[in-house]
């Protein structure tokens, strides 16, 4: 297990969500990749990561090849799927002896005030004891009508839980741009004041078989972060170590300044 040093400083918390088309089918592999960038990057910072895929990693199982439309059947889906997204997970973080910990959290728990306390003082303990909280929605038991929808949102949510210095959303786009990318004309959009109501920008929606988000509910979700005073950097999943490393990639979503947060 990871040694855990307290030298007195307060460390940079950071909440990191992957999508998941990165990290099921063709782009399993990247799993690996990320736990590098993961691995090193809680050297300095408390890392919490929510994690899309459970669904999609468990249709090859049920030998389907797009989301089901029945919930019964999505939910099979992700009873199989979570199980062995997180023994991919673990395999991985084995190399750099760190344990994960899984934590399903509904709609319904951010909702209730004492579920939400549960839920912060689990992910705090986790923390002090070293471990690798590895959050997703409970999609076993969320039905259609309340359910986060994508974990974008879920992600933000928890980012404004433990009051997260930065919230990092990975996808297979590399940044937000004016228009869907590959769209003539359209460009990266490097900086987001916060309150920027990104008039003129034209949102796209997910194009993958298996994930929900989509531009839009990036844009909500940090947004959320950004209004609780948490950086938002949105980028992709193979840029993840670079833009860390200070690169230029992705885009930032300037958060609420802390004095106005606390006074709100």
């Amino acid at each position: 297990m990871t040694e855990v040093v307290d030298d007195g400083q307060v460390p940079e918390r950071i909440v990191v969500k992957v999508g998941s088309s990165s990290i099921s089918g063709d782009n399993r592999g990247q799993i690996e990749t990320l736990v590098d960038d993961i691995a090193a990057l809680r050297a300095r910072a408390d890392v919490i990561l929510v994690s899309s895929g459970a669904i999609a990693t468990g249709l090859p199982f049920l030998g389907l090849e797009a989301r089901p439309a029945d919930l019964p059947t999505t939910q099979a889906a992700a009873a199989i799927g979570q199980n062995v997204l997180m023994n991919r997970y673990q395999r991985s973080l084995n190399r750099f002896e760190i344990v994960a910990a899984q934590v399903l959290l509904s709609a319904s728990d951010m909702g209730v005030d004492q579920h939400r306390v549960n839920a912060l003082n689990a992910l705090e303990r986790l923390l002090g004891l070293g471990m690798l909280p590895i959050v997703n929605e409970n999609d076993t038991v969320a039905t259609h009508e309340i359910r986060f929808g994508d974990n974008d949102q879920l992600a933000a949510l928890v980012a404004r839980l433990v009051r997260a210095d930065r919230l990092v959303l990975l996808s297979d786009v590399d940044a937000l741009y004016t228009a869907p990318p590959g769209t003539p004309g359209a460009q990266r959009i490097a900086r987001v004041p916060h309150g920027d109501g990104l008039e003129g920008v034209t949102l796209g929606v997910s194009q993958s078989a298996v994930g929900t988000g989509g531009a839009g509910t990036k844009v909500d979700a940090a947004r959320i972060a950004a209004d609780a005073g948490t950086e938002v950097l949105l980028t992709a999943t193979h840029l993840f170590a670079g833009a860390l490393a200070g690169e230029d990639h992705g885009t930032v979503f300037e958060a609420r300044q802390a004095q106005a947060v606390r006074s709100a």
